[in-house]
C-alpha cells in the first residue's frame, strides 16, 4: 500500500494560508533556500504522484507549465509526474499526466495500487477531508518562523486527528524547520 503524505508550508501558529505573502515559491536570498530545495527534491524522488483539490490543481496548472527558465527541476518533475485532481465539477484537466478523481473512495483505491508515495500539498479543503477520512499516513510540515494570528489552518478547531508520532525534525539555514509526523 502506498503512503499518502501531506506536505505543507506552515507558520508557527499553524496557518497555511499564504495570501498574506509570508510564503512564495523560491523566495529568499540567493542560496538561502538551497538546503530546503534539496530536501524537497529528496521527497520528490520518493513519490510518483501528487494529489490536489480543484482550486490548487488549477493554480498549479496555470503556474508551473509556464516556468520555462526554472533551473530547480520542479517544473520538469511536475509536468511528467502523475497528477490527481479531486473535483466533482472539473472536466478535462488540461495538464499532462493528469486524472480527475470524483471521490475519496477513488483516492483510497489509488493508495491500494503499487507505487511510491502520493503527496498532497496546498489543497486545504481536500486535506481536511483526507484527514477526517483517515487517509493521511504522514504530515511533512515546513514550519516558517512567522506568526500570523489568523488564516486557514492545517487542523481547524474540532478536527479529529489520530495520534501523531514524530519521525524527523530538521533545521534549515533560513530558520525553516521540517517536522515529519506519522499517523501509524
Amino acid at each position: 500500500m502506498r503512503d499518502l503524505v501531506v506536505t505543507q508550508n506552515i507558520t508557527l501558529d499553524g496557518v497555511i494560508d499564504a495570501s498574506q505573502g509570508w510564503f512564495t515559491v523560491g523566495a529568499g536570498e540567493q542560496g538561502e533556500l538551497d538546503d530546503v530545495l534539496a530536501e524537497l527534491m529528496k521527497h520528490t524522488e520518493a513519490c510518483d504522484a501528487v494529489l490536489y483539490g480543484r482550486v490548487t490543481f488549477e493554480g498549479m496548472r496555470e503556474y508551473w507549465p509556464k516556468q520555462l527558465d526554472d533551473d530547480t527541476g520542479i517544473t520538469a518533475e511536475l509536468n511528467e509526474m502523475r497528477k490527481y485532481a479531486v473535483s466533482r465539477t472539473m472536466g478535462d484537466p488540461g495538464w499532462n499526466n493528469s486524472i480527475v478523481l470524483r471521490s475519496l473512495d477513488e483516492v483510497r483505491a489509488i493508495k491500494q495500487q503499487p507505487g511510491k508515495d502520493i503527496v498532497s500539498t496546498g489543497s486545504i479543503t481536500l486535506v481536511h477531508d483526507l484527514t477526517a477520512a483517515g487517509l493521511v499516513d504522514e504530515y511533512r510540515l515546513f514550519v516558517y518562523p512567522v506568526v500570523l494570528g489568523q488564516g486557514a489552518r492545517l487542523f481547524p478547531e474540532g478536527a479529529k486527528v489520530p495520534a501523531l508520532r514524530l519521525v524527523e525534525s530538521k533545521q534549515f539555514r533560513s530558520g525553516i524547520v521540517l517536522l515529519r509526523y506519522r499517523t501509524d
